[in-house]
């Protein structure tokens, strides 16, 4: 995508990094655990019509900051909160996957109303067993040369800053309030929304995509053959933006 423009706003003590691109609506896309804004730049190779997209790096993510070092995702839809305040944005529609589903969890729970309709991939209501063992295991002093190399192309603080995203990601696997979406809870979701998620997802298994589609009243479940963790990459990716544009544009609802 091009055309972006990039600035930083203090807010809630870090400076959070956001693009914005295109006039319209505003869509908001949220990254993965340890990723950031640009990887959308995989998905989106072109900024969709008649959307104004809002691109942040999450806190301690790419280029924004997290000194506090306080981390939870309650925390993280706070942040966007504030953002989106900032930026005059009142209602809006998002894309999240992984940490940015989760994100959009809280994001439409606490504030129902300003979620227009959402995509979630490879999103969770809980931490499964699988998704926990890989976050016990994971250490900074245990990752490759290449996830090294991987990170600090995004991350632009230092390694430092690197080190303390695998210790969050580690400390999450002890989190059992942050991320814990009863089907009550997510029975209070207004916004319609779409369910993505690979049917060979490591680290959280298929049926919480189903727990997540059987509860939030409005919902709709792509379930991808044989995809992974985060199944939008590669030659699916053209599919993906179709399908979630057309979803977002309301034609589904009419259905």
């Amino acid at each position: 995508m091009t055309n972006s423009k990039g600035a930083t706003e203090s807010i809630n003590g870090i400076e959070m990094y956001y693009e914005t691109r295109g006039e319209g609506e505003p869509l908001v896309l949220i990254h993965g655990g340890g990723g950031v804004g640009a990887t959308w730049d995989l998905i989106f190779k072109e900024t969709p019509d008649g959307y104004r997209l809002i691109i942040p790096d999450m806190r301690g993510h790419g280029r924004s900051t997290n000194p506090s070092n306080e981390f939870s995702f309650r925390q993280l839809a706070l942040d966007l909160f504030e953002l989106l305040d900032k930026l005059k944005v009142d209602r809006f529609k998002a894309i999240g996957m992984s940490l940015g589903a989760k994100t959009l969890l809280h994001v439409a729970t606490q504030q129902p109303n300003r979620v227009a309709a959402m995509v979630l991939v490879s999103g969770t209501p809980y931490f499964p067993a699988p998704a926990r063992a890989a976050m016990r295991a994971l250490d900074p002093d245990n990752r490759t040369e290449q996830e090294w190399n991987q990170m600090r192309q995004w991350h632009v603080h230092g390694d430092d800053q690197i080190r303390q995203l695998w210790r969050h990601m580690n400390a999450l696997s002890e989190s059992y309030d942050d991320v814990n979406f009863t089907p009550p809870y997510l029975s209070t979701i207004a916004a319609p929304t779409l369910i993505i998620h690979g049917d060979r997802d490591p680290l959280y298994p298929v049926n919480a995509a189903m727990e997540m589609y059987s509860a939030i009243p409005s919902s709709f479940l792509w379930v991808v053959p044989n995809g992974g963790h985060g199944p939008i990459f590669g030659d699916i990716a053209p599919r993906f933006v179709e399908t979630a544009l057309s979803f977002l544009g309301g034609a589904w609802a009419k259905q």
